[in-house]
């Protein structure tokens, strides 16, 4: 993962995962409106991931 991804998920946790498919935005979103650490964490978590 690049650095500039890390920033994406730091910053803009939804953005970052876009091309991860909408359950994976749906979930980060909802995280992020109910905390941003959360949010923000879920997407790193969802990026690091192998498919």
């Amino acid at each position: 993962m690049s650095i500039w991804r890390v920033l994406l998920c730091i910053l803009f946790p939804p953005l970052s995962i876009l091309d991860k498919g909408c359950g994976s935005v749906l979930l980060v979103l909802l995280l992020t409106l109910a905390g941003w650490v959360p949010g923000a964490i879920a997407a790193l978590i969802i990026n690091t991931r192998r498919k």
